[in-house]
């Protein structure tokens, strides 16, 4: 089996070698084509207004001067295009990719883009506990449950254009409490913030931040299976259609 990695957090990103650790448990064949830099927030945009540059580290590594979905087209189109993935992993992304984040998160769109191209692919988070945790975010839930978590969903027969967003809680490995397969949450819009200042000549700048979630009654979503300590696997589909109001449109405009 030959595998993919790639990420949102860049290729010298803690998360990726984490991934690619889990990934060792699964193939001996496995490559890298990630971004060069960061691109959180990138959700699923390609570049279009300036050309690409790819930087080999080594046989099987690559850096992507773009974002998460570059690179995955670049692997899939280029440097790939003669031995193919049989499974593609983004992550494993510094923090929570949960309910409406899949919408923003460059890791989901690096696997949205696999699942585009009909390849197997799995998005993997690690949810942390505070904000400005930075480089010491711990990975322990996804080192000590990537494999497990991983390994059952290589065989399972997924639908065609679909993929699999997984969530680590913010937890050690041996207080996980297991795995819980739930669907897409939604959070209360409410919850952004916005933090501004300004800087040494007068001028003001802003940072986008979040307030804590609100969590709905029947924790049956991947945002409550995290915090209640379990690890979320959620189905996604490519499909945006609102199918139950396709029948109501159609009348309206006959």
């Amino acid at each position: 089996m030959r595998i993919l990695l790639t990420n949102d957090d860049g290729y010298h990103a803690p998360g990726l070698k984490v991934l690619e650790a889990i990934a060792a448990t699964l193939s001996d064949d496995v490559w890298i084509v990630a971004p060069a830099d960061e691109q959180s927030g990138a959700g699923h945009s390609l570049t279009l207004t300036r050309p690409l540059r790819v930087r080999k580290h080594d046989d099987k590594r690559y850096a992507v001067a773009g974002t998460p979905t570059d690179a995955v087209m670049m692997a899939l189109a280029k440097i790939m295009r003669d031995c193919p993935p049989d499974l593609i992993l983004s992550g494993v992304n510094r923090g929570a990719n949960l309910a409406e984040d899949v919408t923003y998160s460059g890791t989901v769109s690096a696997a949205m883009e696999g699942a585009l191209a009909g390849v197997r692919s799995i998005a993997l988070s690690q949810v942390y506990a505070r904000e400005g945790m930075g480089d010491v975010v711990p990975f322990d839930a996804a080192i000590g449950w990537g494999e497990k978590v991983l390994r059952p969903l290589l065989d399972a027969p997924l639908a065609p254009r679909t993929l699999v967003n997984i969530n680590f809680p913010a937890l050690a490995a041996d207080q996980v409490l297991g795995v819980r397969v739930v669907s897409q949450g939604l959070r209360d819009y409410g919850r952004l913030r916005i933090v501004s200042n300004r800087d040494p000549r007068g001028y003001e700048y802003h940072w986008f931040g979040l307030a804590p979630s609100i969590e709905t009654p029947a924790h049956a979503t991947d945002v409550e299976a995290v915090a209640d300590g379990y690890i979320a696997v959620t189905p996604l589909h490519l499909d945006l259609t609102h199918h139950e109001s396709l029948d109501m449109l159609t009348k309206t405009y006959s």
